[in-house]
């Protein structure tokens, strides 16, 4: 029988070609502060985020739920100008049944479409599967958000299905999540696909 023990849960720092993911901690809330205020950024997110309190707040949930054993939040740090662009986290860890989720995604527009959350998330699952011994990690999007379902999937992520009135949108409005996940089994594939298409945006910085 497993133990809570079987995946390991502790704070780490990720790091590719062009990104680090660094534990977050308060001592971010000044870099995110400079950058987390783009409407674009949370048009499809459920947080409210207009101002720093509203940072704070969203910082200090995920490190409550690190302490917790459920969640590994972490800042955005892009390495080619050694700025903070964003945040992302595992959550919903389950050790005794050895899954997570990865969301609570969010990087300024400045920064997307560069490579970088690509090897970021290359970096997370490498680290859910391989030294974590994650069996399934999941995603989940707005049902409005097409770029974020083509990311997902681009990622090699299997569309799952729909939770209907799943979440209660900041302006009152409802949101439809769908979910997507990939396997232990799948992961072999899905990274060698990810280590391909990183090559491309490598080549071109």
């Amino acid at each position: 029988m497993l133990s809570e023990t079987a995946m390991s849960v502790a704070p780490v720092t990720l790091e590719g070609n062009l990104v680090r993911l660094e534990p977050l901690s308060l001592d971010h809330l000044s870099a995110l502060s400079g950058i987390a205020f783009h409407p674009q950024i949370w048009r499809w997110m459920s947080d409210r985020m207009e101002t720093e309190s509203d940072l704070r707040r969203y910082i200090q949930v995920g490190l409550d739920s690190a302490a917790a054993g459920t969640a590994m939040p972490w800042a955005t740090r892009s390495k080619k100008d050694n700025r903070i662009v964003g945040s992302t986290r595992f959550a919903e860890i389950h050790r005794l049944h050895r899954t997570l989720e990865i969301g609570w995604t969010w990087m300024h527009p400045d920064y997307q479409r560069s490579g970088i959350n690509v090897e970021a998330k290359y970096l997370q699952l490498r680290h859910a599967f391989e030294v974590m011994g994650a069996r399934r990690v999941a995603f989940k999007t707005h049902h409005q958000n097409l770029q974020s379902q083509t990311a997902i999937q681009a990622l090699g992520a299997k569309h799952e299905g729909i939770f209907r009135n799943h979440v209660i949108m900041p302006d009152g409005s409802p949101r439809h999540s769908y979910w997507y996940s990939i396997l232990d089994e799948e992961w072999p594939e899905v990274k060698a696909k990810l280590e391909q298409r990183m090559q491309g945006h490598q080549a071109s910085v």
